[in-house]
């Protein structure tokens, strides 16, 4: 499938709401911050952060939409371990486009993208236990199974297995010098 990923803008709150709102029964399974009452204020409450917080470089997250233009749902990277050069990479599809190879046309976009414009060596998809879905989009975009993680995730208050997946950037071990070893 044809798509592309943009940072988001302040004016997408509405396409935002009407997406989630036209998948909540899938999402409030995964996603623990949609809830039965989400609204478009939650949406711009959320892009007023997210906004400057990419230009900021503190998490870097991305509208995803078809060849028209249509918002199709959203990946990220957050919880950025600069010390580390390690993020989260997430996403999520509206139902309606769900099933066509949206989300991972979008994780391979945004892992292109993170290892173009960032130094970030490791993108860690961490796919909660009985999320099917989101575990074969991981795998079918070349993320490598590293295993389960136990009680990782909460998810509507009970702790849950996860499965950690990730890509990563090819770079030569850098090792310091000590004193008395050759380099």
């Amino acid at each position: 499938m044809n798509v592309q990923i943009r940072p988001y803008r302040l004016d997408d709150a509405e396409v935002v709401a009407e997406a989630v709102l036209e998948s909540l029964a899938e999402l409030q399974l995964w996603m623990p911050w949609c809830h039965p009452d989400y609204s478009v204020e939650d949406t711009r409450s959320w892009l007023a952060s997210q906004v400057p917080a990419f230009q900021e470089r503190s998490a870097f997250e991305f509208a995803i939409e078809g060849s028209d233009h249509q918002y199709l749902g959203g990946c990220g990277l957050n919880q950025i371990d600069n010390v580390n050069r390690r993020a989260n990479l997430g996403y999520w599809v509206r139902t309606g486009a769900a099933r066509h190879g949206v989300a991972t046309a979008a994780v391979r976009a945004l892992h292109d993208w993170a290892f173009a414009a960032t130094d970030l060596v490791r993108l860690e998809i961490v796919v909660a236990d009985g999320n099917a879905a989101s575990g074969r989009v991981a795998i079918k975009a070349g993320a490598v199974c590293e295993g389960t993680l136990r009680r990782r995730v909460v998810l509507h208050g009970s702790a849950r297995d996860a499965t950690m997946f990730s890509l990563t950037r090819d770079v030569p071990v850098v090792r310091p010098a000590t004193a008395g070893t050759a380099v």
